[in-house]
């Protein structure tokens, strides 16, 4: 909550706030998120208009999470920008309003930080994930050429090519 006590009613009024705020619960319930005890910064402009305060806004963090495809620990930056009118009460409904000379802007900070973390984050855009197989990293084990399984429906065949005559194509 910010006090707008010295902006209200003066349009054309501006102040800047520079914030940091420390989490008391994790931002984001995903793979990626922004943990409980992280700190937010958030450069704000407060400006005086005639229908209240204008509150323009940029967040920085740092989530903090698993990759989607290797299950790596992974730390992303976060920088979300909004605006906001937080309008004077009247009879018209608002979504934000200035109540008792504050702004609350926790609502806001959080839906941005939030729609903005990935729903699937990757350490790399080239991550290939895990081996279905054993279960491990593939990009740690690119060295050696991975075994090919054989479907047992086909290792007949697979057998019957092994055994064939390289003679018996020339007739």
């Amino acid at each position: 909550m910010l006090n707008v006590r010295d902006l209200e009613g003066r349009p054309g009024e501006m102040r800047e706030k520079d914030l940091d705020i420390t989490l008391s619960e994790r931002m984001g319930e995903g793979l990626l998120a922004v943990q409980q005890g992280s700190t937010l910064h958030v450069d704000a402009r407060l400006e005086s208009v005639h229908e209240g305060i204008l509150v323009t806004a940029e967040v920085t963090a740092v989530a903090d999470g698993e990759c989607g495809r290797c299950l790596r620990e992974i730390s992303q930056p976060v920088e979300v920008e909004f605006q906001e009118l937080f309008a004077y009460p009247s009879e018209e409904a608002f979504d934000s309003v200035v109540e008792a000379d504050h702004v609350d802007l926790e609502p806001l900070v959080r839906d941005a930080v939030v729609l903005s973390l990935p729903f699937q984050p990757v350490c790399s855009p080239d991550c290939p994930g895990l081996d279905p197989a054993t279960g491990e990293r593939l990009q740690e084990n690119a060295v050696g050429a991975a075994p090919s399984d054989v479907d047992p429906r086909w290792a007949a065949l697979a057998g019957l090519a092994a055994s064939a005559d390289p003679d018996d194509e020339k007739h």
